[in-house]
């Protein structure tokens, strides 16, 4: 008989473990998935913005060596990040792909223009500083117009910012829900030993020696659900910087070690802390109010 209840004592111990370390995981699971949100926020948003054009068109009168002047001037310039060359030639064969006919067969000639495409830094990507670049490149007397897409650029700079405000907003709702959700979950594993703790007491044992092996024993579970939790994680950024190698999302390893060492911190400093205010909770209780 009390074999058998040992037995059904030790399944109950076994499960409440195993539920604490997934309930711990899951939670640092999602909050370092935020956290490289956060951290790849700025990184994402400047991939769009570099995929902005500036397209700077040349007259008919533009002289070769002019051209090419310009060129090197623009790959020189600190807001280029690159440019692409397209001749009239190339921009006609690619319109006349695309409208499925070759126009110049009905005008007789080429209408289009020599230009440039000049993709910049994300940082120079802002309504007023393309402005400037523009009304530069527009000076120049061999340049006909420069365009791009004004509205855009706007539009992506103000969601860029409520993106940010509200990604940092969240980050911090889920810190908090994260460690609540912890905290239940150590709580009620401490709560199934009030009696063990109380009955300690009750023989002299100090608190702290109460406290050090229930504290042990749920840093122990945080270091596993930290280690199932980044497990996770890598799985995750592999399949993401594989699915969008563009956005280089595992290129800076020291942020990526930093995240990861911070969610492994963060899964042992949470339970450390919870584990010693639910035991303090029932160190301090009178053993009547232990039924309640």
């Amino acid at each position: 008989m009390s074999t058998s209840f040992e037995k059904y004592q030790k399944r109950r111990l076994i499960s409440s473990y195993f539920s604490v370390v997934i309930s711990i995981a899951l939670v640092l699971f999602l909050l370092g998935m935020l956290g490289l949100l956060v951290l790849n926020t700025k990184k994402v948003a400047d991939h769009f913005k570099e995929q902005i054009a500036l397209t700077v068109y040349f007259k008919d009168s533009a002289k070769e060596v002019e051209m090419e002047e310009l060129k090197k001037s623009l790959a020189m310039a600190d807001y280029t990040k690159s440019t692409t060359y397209v001749s009239k030639e190339d921009a006609a064969e690619a319109h006349s792909k695309e409208i499925g006919e070759d126009f110049m067969e009905f005008l007789g000639y080429n209408p289009l223009q020599n230009s440039i495409d000049v993709y910049m830094n994300a940082d120079y990507v802002s309504a007023e500083q393309v402005d400037e670049i523009a009304a530069e490149l527009t000076g120049k007397n061999f340049v006909d117009e420069v365009t791009y897409d004004k509205p855009l650029i706007s539009l992506l700079n103000d969601n860029v910012k409520k993106i940010s405000f509200w990604v940092l907003v969240a980050s911090g709702v889920f810190t908090f829900i994260a460690v609540l959700l912890i905290n239940s979950s150590i709580r009620l594993s401490v709560y199934s030993k009030r009696f063990i703790i109380k009955t300690m007491q009750m023989v002299g044992a100090t608190k702290g020696f109460i406290r050090r092996p229930f504290i042990w024993q749920s840093v122990k579970l945080g270091i596993i659900g930290a280690v199932l939790a980044l497990i996770g994680m890598a799985a995750f950024l592999y399949y993401l910087d594989n699915s969008f190698p563009e956005l280089n999302l595992a290129g800076d390893i020291k942020i990526l070690a930093a995240l990861f060492i911070g969610v492994f911190l963060t899964g042992i400093l949470i339970t450390w802390l919870s584990t010693f205010f639910a035991t303090s909770r029932f160190l301090n209780l009178k053993t009547d109010e232990l039924y309640y």
